[in-house]
């Protein structure tokens, strides 16, 4: 009987996945593959910690969103790294990139705005990590996210 392998556990070129105690951290240059394979492990790993689904979907986005500002920071291929871990009060989400002088700035976008096409990231983060800050890392930024627990009672 041959032992199951966890795709995402292997490393690949640009994608190196580090198991944690209550979660993981992912070091990655930024595709729409590895992307893609973050979120995946972000909803596989909060739900086999008992997350429940609305905060496991809030985590997913605030990921996908911090990684997306990285990207538009720094271009394609930036290595990041993400870090998701399963926290008492929440969860915690961290992305370091390269660019320290770049800070997150807001633009004058509202949330139902239709045709916007960027501008809300930061008031999506808001709402889902309100307690979001920026700090100076060995790597160049760190955007440290806690996502509060949003399941009314489940997890």
């Amino acid at each position: 009987m041959r032992a199951r392998v966890d795709v995402n556990a292997l490393s690949t070129p640009g994608y190196y996945r580090r198991a944690r105690p209550r979660g993981f951290a992912v070091h990655l240059n930024v595709t729409e593959e590895h992307l893609r394979r973050v979120r995946e492990l972000t909803v596989r790993t909060l739900t086999r910690f008992g997350i429940g689904d609305e905060t496991v979907e809030a985590a997913r986005l605030v990921v996908s969103e911090l990684v997306g500002n990285a990207v538009r920071v720094c271009g394609d291929f930036v290595p990041v790294v993400v870090e998701v871990d399963v926290m008492p009060p929440g969860v915690a989400v961290n992305v370091h990139d390269p660019e320290p002088l770049r800070m997150p700035s807001r633009k004058d976008v509202a949330l139902n705005d239709r045709d916007a096409e960027s501008g809300r990231g930061l008031v999506l983060l808001d709402l889902l990590a309100p307690e979001w800050r920026v700090f100076w890392s060995p790597i160049g930024k760190m955007i440290c996210c806690q996502v509060p627990r949003c399941d009314h009672g489940h997890g």
